[in-house]
């Protein structure tokens, strides 16, 4: 009786690990400022007038796995930083996860280009292309409070992403103002900031 006991406590554990909850590369310290309710609304900006902000803003952003965005967490990170770039004190076009405090290759673009001017999500995205023909236009950044600058920007790119249901390839051609949002966010997931063009 008592092999028997033992055998379905083994079964019990193996088909825990095998069918639990899938794992994925949040630390616990991502989880704290994160939170689990959507109802936290926005989250602290990490700002260049804070010397270990500033630090942290330098890092150059994880990927995401497909079992991260599959999780609770991720659903409330992208609530929160959608809440946080909508927020009527202090609004943007676009916030990239190490914005606030999550060094993680995830971004908020709001597509001025499509109808409705929606916010959309993109993870681990990449740049592939840029065209030559640039355009200087003034710049902004919710991590650099009371500034502007005039960059030059491509006028057209192609980014690549993750698509957050099937985590297969997408890419999508980008002009104009709303590729200027995409080259300033990806910017932020590789360390750069907008000031680091100025003169």
């Amino acid at each position: 009786m008592r092999i028997v006991q033992l055998l379905f406590g083994v079964w019990v554990g193996i088909c825990f690990l095998a069918c639990g909850e899938k794992s994925d590369s949040f630390t616990r310290e991502e989880r704290e400022r994160i939170g689990h309710l959507e109802e936290e609304g926005i989250m602290p900006l990490f700002l260049v007038t804070n010397r270990v902000d500033s630090l942290f803003l330098r890092l150059q952003a994880k990927e995401f796995g497909k079992e991260d965005v599959e999780t609770e967490t991720f659903r409330v990170l992208r609530s929160r930083m959608l809440a946080t770039v909508r927020d009527s004190l202090n609004e943007g076009v676009g916030i990239a996860a190490p914005q606030v405090g999550i060094s993680r290759q995830l971004v908020a673009v709001q597509r001025l280009d499509k109808t409705g001017e929606p916010f959309e999500f993109y993870v681990n995205p990449e740049i592939i292309y840029f065209s030559q023909d640039t355009v200087l236009g003034q710049e902004g950044c919710l991590s650099i409070p009371g500034r502007m600058g005039s960059v030059y920007r491509s006028k057209e790119i192609v980014v690549r992403y993750r698509d957050e249901l099937s985590f297969e390839w997408r890419q999508d051609t980008v002009r104009e103002f709303t590729a200027r949002i995409f080259q300033h966010e990806i910017d932020h997931l590789n360390g750069i900031l907008y000031t680091d063009y100025l003169p």
